[in-house]
């Protein structure tokens, strides 16, 4: 399977903070920026933060959960499906941050065509972030 980059976009209360976290945290590259946005590389893919004065310094943005196979699930959230490599290595770089966990890392449906490890994150503003990883993502990212 061959995808394309994705592009999303965020609302984030500061762009200092968030520069921080998506560079410092999650190691993205920044891309290009201006003051009121930040571009980052999120695994190959854009990924934009875009400031909201209107948050102001301590604004936090909220989330319905979901129960999913005895989870609460934030909803909205976004985030990206890796290798299993590169998941336990972003694992092994959050465990070493003051990381505000939703799920902490975990093998979801088990023994299932849609077995997976995954964990959400938010971002000091409150966006929700999934990283999840399949043992082979071509023949399980849309097994029924």
């Amino acid at each position: 399977m061959s995808l394309t980059p994705f592009h999303v976009a965020v609302q984030v209360r500061d762009i200092a903070e968030a520069r921080r976290f998506y560079g410092g945290v999650l190691g993205c590259s920044e891309g290009r920026s201006a003051p009121e946005w930040v571009d980052f590389n999120l695994y190959g893919h854009q990924f934009v933060c875009h400031l909201n004065p209107a948050l102001g310094p301590d604004g936090r943005l909220g989330s319905h959960f979901n129960p999913v196979d005895g989870h609460g699930v934030p909803v909205p959230h976004c985030g990206v499906v890796l290798e299993p490599e590169a998941w336990r290595q972003l694992v092994e770089r959050l465990r070493q941050q003051p990381i505000e966990w939703v799920i902490e890392p975990t093998t979801r449906f088990p023994g299932t065509p849609g077995e997976q490890s995954t964990l959400f994150i938010l971002d000091p503003t409150g966006n929700a972030l999934e990283f999840k990883s399949f043992r082979n993502i071509d023949a399980q990212l849309f097994a029924t």
